[in-house]
């Protein structure tokens, strides 16, 4: 079954598939993406990403494939948490990346972190890669949700774990009504005035109400193969932490 957020597009007018799509517009505000993040969730993302990183010591992981890495943050975090051997940091956004590499050169971690342009539908990687995978606020952009899993779970080893992050809608009053408000209000505006790209706030704001939440998305991780899937919801459900492992 099709997964609605498959279907939202941040380019409604455009007839380009969302891969090609999702590219173009993480380009375009690839600059300021850093402070629009930190902006919109005032400093959550920090702490979303610090439990998602923390909930991966179990298993003790030297190789780390971090999905739809982006400006590096994840990947940055996990190395100074875990201490791993290497991790691999994959994305299509060029521009993206560029910020990610800067990053790590200026932490002294060019050669713990690399980063790699892939589209997790078909990764290049041989299967039974990695001890650890992670994604940050990216599976909502999957193309095929159905595939970009499939392709998680054949590059990790038996006994890996995946890590999702992924932003989610309150479901429990009062919560429900401010972050609704909040959501189709303040999110678009500040992001069209900092961005200056009104799309990507727009389709921030479908995707999240399209992606399957909670146990949806643990059927669907069982489904596509992974097992003794457990979820939490943080910040009283504004993000919602995954976790699943390789058989």
């Amino acid at each position: 079954m099709t997964c609605k957020a498959e279907k939202i597009l941040p380019y409604t007018n455009d007839n380009t598939p969302k891969g090609v799509q999702i590219k173009k517009m993480f380009d375009a505000i690839s600059q300021r993406y850093d402070l629009l993040n930190h902006t919109l969730s005032f400093g959550l993302d920090c702490y979303w990403r610090k439990k998602g990183i923390l909930s991966l010591k179990n298993v003790s992981p030297k190789t780390i494939l971090d999905i739809a890495t982006g400006t590096g943050d994840l990947a940055l975090s996990a190395y100074r948490l875990l201490q791993p051997e290497h991790i691999t940091g994959i994305d299509i956004s060029d521009k993206m990346m560029q910020i990610g590499q800067e990053k790590a050169s200026r932490a002294g971690l060019s050669g713990k972190i690399d980063f790699n342009k892939q589209d997790c539908m078909q990764l290049t990687f041989a299967d039974n890669s990695f001890d650890a995978a992670m994604v940050a606020f990216g599976v909502r952009n999957f193309e095929n949700l159905d595939k970009g899993l499939q392709e998680i779970l054949r590059t990790l080893r038996p006994g890996g774990k995946l890590m999702i992050l992924e932003l989610s809608s309150p479901e429990h009053f009062p919560m429900k009504q401010a972050y609704g408000f909040y959501s189709m209000t303040i999110i678009p505006l500040i992001g069209r005035i900092v961005s200056g790209n009104k799309p990507a706030y727009r389709y921030l704001i479908r995707s999240i109400e399209a992606f399957p939440q909670g146990d949806r998305m643990k059927v669907i991780l069982e489904k596509n193969g992974f097992c003794d899937v457990e979820y939490k919801k943080l910040t009283f459900g504004v993000c919602t932490l995954y976790s699943a492992y390789k058989r």
